[in-house]
């Protein structure tokens, strides 16, 4: 075991004049830019403790090793990968959960099955729809650009979503009177 003194000195000597460097590299890294305080204790923490045992070959290296390592340890918790996470997202060798051939085949159908119902809607319901759901104009928007008034439009998207869910799902025992 090294002596405490000799780490303390050791840190203050070879770590603590990183943190500008490490703090830009997590901000550069990291999107979330108030976790980088936690980032850097952490990092000094798996440093320190790691110099009781052995003082690394090159301070530099071995400490943005640790930072490199927490970034794919919290990308790998979080099972989300944050585009602006890494700069090279091969480099973290993460295993993709990218659906299987069965999931496509399965989100083909159902896309297919969508595409036939929406064809089977009434044009100005086909037109609403489209206009609110795939291109995401409020009902205001629409309005303006179909020529009909906010309640024609709230008609037409009400109708072309019950035509949606009897021809996907069916009527489920209900029938028309």
């Amino acid at each position: 075991m090294i002596a405490r003194a000799d780490i303390d000195a050791w840190f203050v000597r070879e770590v603590l004049p990183l943190e500008a460097a490490l703090t830009q590299y997590f901000r550069h890294n990291w999107r979330d830019t108030a976790g980088v305080a936690d980032f850097l204790q952490d990092v000094y923490l798996r440093a320190y403790e790691a110099a009781a045992k052995e003082f690394p070959q090159s301070t530099r290296s071995f400490v943005f090793t640790i930072a490199h390592n927490l970034l794919v340890d919290r990308v790998r918790r979080a099972k989300v990968i944050p585009l602006e996470a890494v700069e090279n997202l091969e480099a973290l060798s993460i295993p993709a959960d990218a659906p299987g051939p069965e999931a496509h085949a399965v989100a083909r159908d159902e896309l297919r099955k969508l595409e036939a119902a929406l064809e089977h809607l009434p044009p100005r319901a086909r037109q609403a729809f489209a206009l609110h759901h795939i291109e995401g104009l409020t009902v205001r928007e629409i309005a303006q650009r179909m020529s009909i008034g906010e309640r024609g439009v709230t008609w037409h998207l009400n109708e072309g979503l019950r035509a949606l869910a009897v021809a996907l799902y069916g009527d489920n025992g209900r029938s028309k009177s």
